[in-house]
Formats: C-alpha cells, sequence, structure tokens
C-alpha cells in the first residue's frame, strides 16, 4: 500500500492558461529548454496539457501551477492547483 508521503510527490509544473476547452477544462501551455543533439544550442519546446480547473476562475492569460493526477476524462490528466499570477486586464 502507498504511503501518504508517496500520494503528494506528483508531477507538478507552471504554465499559461491558453484557452478554456469547456466547463471546468482548460488548455495550459508549458515550455521548456533541451540541448540540440548535435550542436547542444539550447532549443525552446513547449507543450499543451489539458487540465482540471474545479471552481473555473482561471482565464486565458493567466499564470497557473498544476499537478498530476487519475485520469478525469479522455485527455484530462492534471488538476489546477492554484493560479500564480493573473493575466493583466486590458
Amino acid at each position: 500500500m502507498a504511503k501518504e508521503s508517496d500520494r503528494n510527490d506528483r508531477k507538478e509544473l507552471i504554465g499559461v492558461v491558453r484557452a478554456k476547452t469547456g466547463d471546468k477544462s482548460i488548455k495550459v501551455v508549458y515550455e521548456y529548454k533541451i540541448p540540440h543533439p548535435l550542436y547542444k544550442k539550447e532549443i525552446r519546446r513547449k507543450t499543451t496539457v489539458h487540465v482540471h480547473d474545479e471552481k473555473n476562475d482561471s482565464d486565458i492569460g493567466d499564470k497557473v501551477r498544476i499537478m498530476a493526477t487519475r485520469p478525469m476524462s479522455k485527455l484530462k490528466r492534471w488538476r489546477v492547483l492554484n493560479i500564480v499570477e493573473k493575466a493583466p486586464v486590458l
């Protein structure tokens, strides 16, 4: 049986909300850098993940902290922990 501490050692990421895709669902983009295999220059990469937003309080452009969780639907494997930074209002 898993210990309580093992359950809380889940992957966490910080990304930017790019789209609201329905009720309690958002798409979050996170960027990272990897070295080029031959030339060793750092290359920027980005990945889009589907995230469960229980409170529906994040908007496009917000910076959010997300955590890996059980599958919520066909594509959603992450959930919002908190909003790190709200998007500026234009």
